[in-house]
């Protein structure tokens, strides 16, 4: 019995009436999205779009961090992205600790994160303002590509533009 034995046979059923076989990969609708990992999001059903409409790019507190832009750079260039979103949300993990907290908390269980950066969150309105900056900012990207900021209500579905 394999731990993910339950992910597997969903799967199969999941195939069995699979019908996106005819996507080609390219954002149908020119977006890409950049949210958090925090399972309460889904990015396609609360913006009306459906597989293959957007690129999105997930991570811890939605961070536009060095992958996320040579993501984005990826996307627009190959895959038909013309616009990004950057979507955090409220109650967010990553709001709730800084970089020192997690460091002190890996090393209760022995293991050392100092080489990492976790981008925490300690305030979202200057991280979401300095996330947008930087790709509006980075010479890799088209200057006139359009990126919006918006956050997301966990507790009510809604989504506010930054700055509102």
């Amino acid at each position: 019995m394999s731990a993910f034995d339950d992910l597997y046979a969903a799967n199969a059923a999941f195939a069995k009436t699979f019908g996106a076989s005819n996507l080609t990969g390219r954002a149908a609708r020119g977006l890409a999205v950049v949210t958090c990992m925090d399972s309460r999001i889904d990015p396609l059903g609360l913006l009306g779009l459906k597989p293959g409409d957007a690129k999105i790019l997930r991570n811890a507190g939605a961070r536009v961090t060095d992958d996320v832009l040579r993501t984005l750079v990826l996307a627009v260039y190959l895959l038909g992205v013309e616009r990004v979103l950057v979507m955090p949300h409220t109650d967010c993990g990553m709001t709730k600790v800084t970089d020192a907290d997690v460091h002190e908390l890996t090393q209760a269980h022995g293991v050392d994160t100092r080489s990492l950066e976790f981008h925490t969150v300690p305030d979202q309105a200057a991280a979401l303002r300095h996330d947008l900056t930087r790709i509006a900012s980075t010479p890799f990207l088209p200057a006139d590509m359009p990126v919006a900021g918006a956050i997301y209500d966990v507790h009510t579905g809604l989504l506010t533009p930054y700055p509102d």
